[in-house]
């Protein structure tokens, strides 16, 4: 009797401390995107911040006042409404959108015209394209489309076709990490709604709004970590090549996902998601380095790291770029303190690579992390992608699964391939919704 009691009374204050945990977390966002109208310059930005500011404090009310579990699910949906839904309609009819937007619609309409998403001789900031040529395929929609009419406007623009990849990048994931076809209602339920209040967040929701450049980057990395996840080194591979041919930033996924096959499945897998990563990459890339060799440097890598001709309007004042403002000396002390940082990443991949999607998402984030912070020239908004990171591998639903699984008969007894030259027995096949809860305290690397 006295253990039940002491037992309910947890329980009771656990889900009082819950009750104002979601209000103060819609509260603390409603305040970040209120300053926005008040502090910055950016036309989509305070667009975005009206929205979203009524938007999460609807939802902080809503989850105060509603009872469980309507206090959960009826303030993401308002969140949702108020920093996704209206703010990307708005910008989006009006046709209001950051100069990203731009870049990939005009590099799409090019990449159609001409087979390059270069220009031979840009004279303005707004006529680069520092993307490599597959983020010109997002832009390939407006150049169908044209502009006239709602419907043209809507679909033809970049930021829904980015949002719509990350989306459905997300969505695959889930189903590729499955250890079971089909799964179980209540994994797909947590995932579904951890995702949503992951979008509805201002670390995914502004960025979806106003440009959405990074979000198919982020979506494919996860979707690449799955894949490798589940033993399957050549989808994996594809999916890097995608990723890779958007922007070089994506480049590090590519020894991450190659070190953590290698670790689960073994080195031939691990070889063959590097060959198809690396041979998927050079087919996306090289038709329009070789149609314009110079303006691809000159634009994706020179321009990016503060060493074009045109100063980048990257300058969120990060420590590279504070660093980089000192002149030649702080420009090569960012990038030699950047070459350390991914050094050191990449011994850590060699002497203890990650063994589950949770290792591989983290060491991937944190080499990214370092890669924006050290970078000569970067946005603030550039470290949503760790973020989605860290989220994405503690809400989906893999646990530890990290090595290969194969069916040995009816019963379902299962069997796990070691890397080591011996076999040994797999434990109990675990639902990968019940590792779900302990996804952050499974084995990491």
């Amino acid at each position: 009797m006295i253990t039940w009691r002491v037992g309910h009374e947890n329980s009771r204050s656990a889900a009082r401390g819950a009750s104002w945990w979601w209000p103060v977390g819609w509260l603390l966002a409603a305040g970040w995107a209120a300053a926005f109208p008040l502090v910055s310059d950016v036309g989509t930005h305070r667009v975005w911040g009206v929205c979203a500011a009524v938007g999460y404090s609807a939802a902080a009310v809503a989850a105060r006042v509603l009872p469980r579990p309507r206090a959960v699910r009826v303030p993401v949906v308002l969140a949702l409404a108020g920093a996704v839904v209206l703010p990307l309609l708005l910008l989006v009819l009006t046709g209001q959108a950051q100069s990203e937007v731009d870049v990939i619609e005009r590099s799409g309409r090019l990449l159609y015209a001409t087979g390059t998403p270069y220009l031979d001789a840009p004279r303005r900031v707004e006529e680069y394209t520092p993307y490599l040529p597959g983020m010109a395929l997002l832009g390939i929609p407006r150049a169908l489309l044209g502009e006239h009419g709602w419907a043209a406007r809507y679909f033809g623009d970049a930021r829904v076709w980015c949002a719509a990849v990350f989306l459905a990048c997300l969505v695959a994931s889930r189903a590729v990490v499955r250890q079971r076809p089909g799964g179980s209602a209540h994994g797909d339920a947590r995932f579904a709604a951890v995702t949503a209040v992951l979008i509805a967040s201002p670390v995914v929701a502004l960025p979806l709004c106003v440009s959405g450049v990074d979000l198919p980057l982020a979506g494919l990395c996860v979707l690449a970590i799955a894949f490798a996840v589940r033993g399957r080194p050549v989808a994996a591979g594809l999916v890097l090549a995608a990723a890779c041919s958007l922007k070089w930033t994506a480049w590090p996924a590519i020894p991450v996902v190659v070190a953590l096959l290698g670790c689960a499945w073994g080195a031939r897998p691990a070889l063959r998601c590097a060959g198809t990563a690396v041979a998927g990459t050079a087919v996306l890339v090289l038709p329009s380095a070789l149609l314009s060799p110079g303006p691809m440097v000159e634009q994706v890598l020179a321009f990016p790291t503060g060493r074009g001709e045109l100063a980048t309007p990257a300058t969120s004042p990060l420590p590279g770029r504070l660093l980089a403002e000192q002149g030649a000396t702080g420009w090569a002390v960012a990038v030699t303190l950047l070459v350390c940082g991914a050094s050191a990443v990449g011994l850590s991949l060699v002497l203890r690579p990650p063994r589950d999607a949770v290792g591989a998402a983290d060491r991937l984030a944190i080499g990214l992390s370092i890669a924006f912070l050290l970078a000569p020239a970067g946005r603030f908004g550039y470290l949503a992608l760790p973020v989605l990171l860290v989220v994405w591998a503690r809400s989906v639903g893999a646990g530890s699964v990290g090595a290969r699984w194969s069916g040995t008969g009816s019963s379902g007894t299962r069997s796990v391939s070691a890397r080591s030259s011996g076999t040994e027995s797999a434990p109990q096949d675990r639902d990968a919704d019940a590792q779900l809860a302990t996804a952050g305290v499974g084995r990491r690397s």
